[in-house]
């Protein structure tokens, strides 16, 4: 680039500071765009660098322009014998990116993206692009590519080895895998940080928990040869077992070059235990190098430490999962005449189970019983207390038990439950309260409908709506479980007529905030809840929860969980 500008501007004459200063600013500019594309895409580029003159003004030098050329098989090179298709290929939207990020001049055709340098007028002050300011350096890092250290030891060696790459590479390595709970996403990434840089191909076996190996993942230069080489290299699995850094591996057909090349396999070991194999290969001579093979070494180490915690992840997810699993109802039962529907969100991440729970299940006797509970807290004690709870209604209502007798063995319990915390833990204890709604329906397959006896202990109060649209409240509110050992509670008996729908909500809706207001205030879910008249079950349980979401733009901070009970006329 300072040997295309400095030869132009001797031609017209026109050698001086300004052209020293469009040098600088062009060599700095090329060394940042390439380099950044090649350590962050992976591609090879092919550049060409233009000095634009003004020939009215005796072919003064005015600036300069640089076509970048992405080499990847999605880009055409001018030139290229290759069979190279059309298309911008990764590394010129990583360019555009950071061509933007300098502030200079860009612009993308079908097949290079460009960028000019201009040369301000004689009078005028330039922005100089310079040495990287602390504003730029935002700017780099807000497109997720800015990596001084990367940019200092990669310059000048875009297709060579050695020098201080390896450390580079190793920080990279480090960077893009830490945090990866992911192991297919932990091979894909490794596959693909080797190429090009090191290799011209990459695959990487992993070890299941069955003993059997698994090509996860396989990567070329040239994206036409992956699947074929996979399908070369999937029939012989290395054997699963510790392996000597380096081994040799018998050359792929599909790998491409009629010469073959050197292919070197890397175990992946960490604590002493094999994990996987990782295999780099490398068209033609010459063979790879000692120096290459210590850093595919040092990233096989990480990639391999990178698998265990993502396998240690996933099982212990895995586990969760099975045993949230336990804490709701697989299947809720048909009620006969009735159309029901439930909405469930949690709000802790990861979890399928929350502080809030549900259940409707049949007594064997001619009852339907129904609950919403919200267990005080979101960690993983309140979810081992709806677990609980939900087994002991059933348990309690299939023994011939009534609303008001189960709500008083829950309230001893919850009591009893926090009288031993105190006694374990002393005053730093917290005990739990829990508040539910619960009832009983008795379904009418004559005139449609159920019987209800229901009760509210500290939860937010049902609504019914009935077939003419009209919301009102059905139960009391009564205290919460686990606040009064000798507590009592009582059931409140209505019908509920067909045509009629019977709303509970727990107080993730009613408590939902947008700034000062909360979403009940002025009877707030009751306006919803009218809104909602001749709609079935399950469209006014998702009108709520929409509603619910949409009445503040901050996200939702609580478990969110709706049950609509909807009562159907009797079948003619």
């Amino acid at each position: 680039m300072r040997a295309v500008i400095t030869e132009r501007a001797l031609a017209t004459s026109s050698l001086g500071p300004r052209t020293e200063e469009l040098t600088d600013d062009a060599a700095l500019l090329v060394g940042e765009l390439v380099t950044n594309a090649l350590i962050h895409a992976g591609t090879p580029m092919e550049l060409l660098c233009r000095v634009e003159t003004d020939p009215e003004s005796d072919d003064a030098l005015t600036g300069a322009r640089i076509d970048v050329y992405d080499r990847q098989p999605t880009a055409t090179v001018p030139g290229a014998t290759d069979g190279t298709g059309t298309g911008r290929g990764l590394g010129l939207q990583i360019v555009s990116t950071l061509a933007d990020a300098w502030g200079v001049t860009y612009r993308h055709t079908e097949k290079a993206v460009w960028c000019r340098l201009t040369l301000p007028a004689p009078g005028e002050t330039k922005v100089p692009v310079g040495p990287l300011s602390p504003v730029l350096y935002q700017q780099l890092q807000a497109t997720e590519l800015a990596h001084p250290l990367a940019r200092t030891e990669y310059r000048g060696q875009a297709g060579g080895g050695g020098g201080g790459r390896g450390g580079t590479l190793l920080a990279e390595a480090s960077e893009l895998l830490a945090g990866q709970l992911d192991e297919n996403m932990v091979a894909a990434l490794a596959t693909q940080l080797m190429v090009p840089r090191l290799a011209d191909w990459c695959a990487i076996w992993l070890l299941g928990e069955d003993g059997e190996m698994r090509l996860t993942s396989v990567w070329h230069a040239d994206e036409r040869r992956i699947a074929p080489l996979r399908g070369d290299l999937e029939p012989e699995a290395p054997p699963p077992k510790l392996w000597t850094t380096g081994t040799p591996w018998p050359w792929p057909q599909s790998a491409g070059t009629e010469d073959g090349g050197s292919a070197l396999a890397f175990s992946l070991v960490s604590g002493g235990t094999y994990r996987g194999t990782l295999l780099i290969g490398q068209a033609g001579p010459p063979e790879i190098t000692d120096s290459a093979a210590h850093i595919v070494e040092d990233v096989s180490r990480q990639v391999a430490q990178a698998l265990v915690t993502a396998r240690q992840y996933t099982r212990q997810t895995s586990i969760s999962r099975a045993l949230q699993r336990r804490q709701l109802p697989s299947t809720l039962g048909r009620l006969p005449g009735m159309e029901s529907a439930i909405v469930y969100e949690p709000h802790a991440s990861g979890q399928t189970v929350g502080g809030d729970f549900y259940d409707l299940f049949p007594t064997g006797d001619g009852r339907w019983c129904f609950l919403l509970g919200d267990v005080q807290g979101k960690d993983v004690e309140a979810m081992s207390v709806t677990g609980l709870t939900r087994h002991l209604v059933r348990l309690l209502a299939r023994e011939g038990h009534g609303v008001e007798s189960v709500l008083r063995w829950l309230n001893a319990m919850m009591a009893e439950d926090a009288a031993e915390a105190v006694s374990a833990r002393g005053e730093a204890a917290r005990p739990r309260f829990l508040s539910m709604v619960y009832g009983e329906l008795t379904p009418d397959p004559s005139a449609g409908g159920a019987q209800c006896r229901l009760a509210s202990a500290g939860h937010p109060l049902p609504l019914r709506m009935t077939a003419e649209g009209e919301v009102g409240s059905v139960v009391r509110s009564q205290l919460l479980l686990g606040i009064d050992e000798d507590a009592e509670f009582s059931a409140d008996t209505f019908r509920l007529a067909p045509g009629e729908t019977l709303l509970c909500v727990t107080d993730g809706v009613t408590e939902r905030r947008d700034g000062q207001r909360l979403l009940d205030d002025d009877n707030g879910l009751a306006a919803i809840l009218r809104d909602c008249a001749g709609m079935g079950a399950m469209a006014v349980a998702e009108r709520v929860r929409q509603a619910t979401h949409d009445f503040s733009p901050e996200p939702v901070e609580d478990d969110l969980a709706v049950v609509v009970l909807h009562a159907e006329a009797p079948a003619r």
